[in-house]
Parts: structure tokens; C-alpha cells; sequence
């Protein structure tokens, strides 16, 4: 088997989602980590079961057990029950099938049922999102039923008295990308892929380029409550120097990414990741980001991209990209967060997990 974690092969179940297929072809960031993650066993030697929408496929067993019409009903007042029968059909499945381990990845209401269930099999389960104060009550009554895994340690920091079996960095697939490390290939433009947020900050990226007289693509949807700020702050600065592009995807995506000098994560509140920091960094482009959330955590200062507390010194950033090596930034952001990288972090989870539940049962 390749990779640094050596266990012997385990039936694994990955409970995703009823909304995106795995992988997603558009949206759907958790169904794309389960993707890379379920390959990643795959060619491991492990059996691996991805239980989502119909749609999903790979190297290995999907069942189906949502509809694509269900995602028609994301965000109406039948989401909640879709979602709660797909769980329910998920945990029946999982209760009657003989899996080493059970992995979800659909937040707390499949934790809930996790923590419920009386299931044979352990229970690990990664929270994608950020949490709240209430979420951490909650997370810490169940952490001893369920081995809760965080994406980062700057989640985990968010919540207090949670028993936590690791932190697991999200990963992307370098391979799918086409990274441009010549300076002289690059476009005199700077990229905000992200939807369009007070949290997201594209009010600070415009300032910034302003004061560098650089032009500015702000890439990403805007959200319902996000409008009035979208038509305040962020429309009557769209010009020649800055524009705006709604829908990015794919090789438009990829190639607005790799172009650019930098990409900008003026961040305002304290996200869980931030995986298109990493899709910039594969693609040989350095991120300026404050230093809130993880992004201390993903950027390496002088090797991936530049931290800062304000737009000054995000301004002061950007004269230092030269120090950066391009070539650099794409390998070391490709090493840091491969597949390979987030399956060894998961397996040495599953077999803590597998261990304890073996123990726990001699003892009984």
C-alpha cells in the first residue's frame, strides 16, 4: 500500500450528503474533501463505502440514497426533513452492514444519531463549519460516544470543553492544477475568490488596490443577506479596475487563480479553513491574508504568502512577493495538503477509534 500511515485494509463508511453528488460538479466543498479522502483509501487497499446522492462516483461503493430533485429543495422549508430521512436511511444502513468504521461528515444531526444509535461499529465524525457556543455544549456531551475530528486548530479554539481525537487539515488534489511559477506569466491583477460578505472583507481588498493602483477580480456569489452590502460598499467601486464575476468554475477558475500576483483573504471572522487559500498556492500564486481563523495556520510566511493584522500591512505585503519562490509556494502548499496528507491524519483517527471500541467491548 503507498502512503506513510501502514494499517491493514478496514471497511470504511463515509456518511456525506443528500444535497451534492461526490464529487460535486460545481458547489460542495465537504462532498469534494470525501472524494479526495474515499480515492485516497481506495487505492490504500481499504473498502469504502460513500453513502450520498445519487450522482456520486469513484473508486469505489456509493449508495445513493437521495435524489438529484432533493437538491432542488436546499434551502425551502423541505430541507430539514430531506436531510433527516437521508440520515435515518444512512444509520439503518450502517446498523445492519459490517464496517470497521463510520466516518460522517453531516454536521450535528448525524452526530446526534451517531451518539444515539447503540452502532457496533465507532463513530468518527468531522465538523466542516463554524461553530458556536451552544454547538460546543452540545459537542462536548457527545464526545465520548463519537471521536470528533476538527479541520483546524483555530476550530477547535472556537469552542471550549470539547474532547477532540485530532485536528485534519482539509487537502486538494495539486495534480487537477496548472500552476504558473514565472513571474513574468503573471497578470498585474489581485483575486478575492469568495462570496461576497461583510466576513469575507471585499470592502479591505478593494482599498487595497486602490492604494496600489493594481486591478482587482472579486469572485464569488452573493448571498441573500449580503445584498445590502453588495450594493453599498461593493458595486459602486466596480470600474475598469474592479470587477466582479459572479459564477467562476473550472478552467475559468483555475486560470483566474494561477494569473494572478496574489490572492487576497482579508478575512473578518474567525473561519474554520479556507480551502481557495490552498487552491491559490497549488496554482503558484501567494496569498495575503489576515491573521484571523486558520489562515495562520495555511499560510507560511515567506514560503506560501504573507500575514497581516490590517490593510496597511497587507499593502506592505504585497512589495514583498518577490521574496516568495512561486515554484516553492506551489509544492510546499501541495505537500502540506494532499489527499495523501488528510488520509494519514484520518487513518491514525480510525485505528485510535477502532482500538477503543475493541477495548471497550473485551471489557464489557
Amino acid at each position: 500500500m503507498k502512503g506513510s500511515i501502514s494499517v491493514e485494509p478496514r471497511r470504511i463508511a463515509l456518511i456525506v450528503s443528500p444535497w451534492y453528488p461526490v464529487p460535486p460538479t460545481g458547489y460542495g466543498g465537504i462532498e469534494l474533501m470525501a472524494y479526495y479522502l474515499a480515492r485516497e483509501l481506495s487505492d490504500r487497499g481499504h473498502r469504502v463505502t460513500v453513502i450520498g446522492r445519487q450522482g456520486s462516483h469513484g473508486r469505489f461503493e456509493t449508495l445513493a440514497l437521495a435524489p438529484e430533485s432533493w437538491s432542488k429543495q436546499l434551502g425551502t422549508r423541505d430541507q430539514i426533513p430531506r436531510h433527516n430521512l437521508f440520515l435515518y436511511r444512512a444509520y439503518e444502513i450502517v446498523r445492519k452492514r459490517a464496517f470497521d468504521v463510520i466516518h460522517d461528515h453531516s454536521g450535528p444531526p448525524g452526530i446526534l444519531l451517531a451518539a444515539t444509535s447503540r452502532l457496533q461499529s465507532p463513530v468518527v465524525a468531522t465538523l466542516h463549519g463554524a461553530l458556536t457556543e451552544a454547538e460546543g455544549e452540545f459537542l462536548a456531551a457527545i464526545d465520548r460516544q463519537v471521536h470528533l475530528v476538527a479541520i483546524s486548530r483555530a476550530q477547535q479554539s472556537t469552542v471550549a470543553g470539547v474532547e477532540w481525537r485530532g485536528v485534519v487539515h482539509n487537502a486538494i488534489d495539486a495534480s487537477e492544477y496548472s500552476p504558473v511559477t514565472r513571474r513574468e506569466e503573471k497578470d498585474d491583477y489581485l483575486v478575492e475568490l469568495a462570496r461576497i460578505s461583510p466576513d469575507k472583507g471585499q470592502h479591505l481588498a478593494i482599498e487595497m488596490a486602490r492604494r496600489l493602483n493594481l486591478r482587482l477580480v472579486l469572485a464569488g456569489k452573493v448571498d441573500g443577506e449580503a445584498r445590502r452590502y453588495f450594493e453599498e460598499k461593493i458595486k459602486p467601486s466596480l470600474n475598469g479596475q474592479v470587477t466582479w464575476r459572479e459564477n467562476v468554475e473550472g478552467k475559468e477558475k483555475a486560470e483566474l487563480l494561477a494569473h494572478a500576483r496574489a490572492l487576497v483573504f482579508p478575512i473578518q471572522w474567525e473561519e474554520p479553513f479556507g480551502l481557495v487559500m490552498i487552491e491559490a498556492m497549488v496554482s503558484g500564486t501567494p496569498v495575503i491574508a489576515l491573521a484571523h481563523g486558520a489562515a495562520p495556520e495555511v499560510v507560511e510566511p515567506g514560503v506560501t504568502g504573507w500575514l497581516a493584522d490590517d490593510v496597511d500591512g497587507m499593502v506592505a505585503a504585497y512589495s514583498r512577493l518577490d521574496e516568495i519562490d512561486l515554484k516553492r509556494c506551489a509544492e510546499e502548499a501541495g505537500r502540506r495538503f494532499g489527499p495523501k496528507q488528510m488520509a494519514d491524519g484520518y487513518l491514525n483517527v480510525y485505528e485510535r477509534a477502532i482500538e477503543q471500541a475493541l477495548y471497550s467491548r473485551s471489557i464489557s
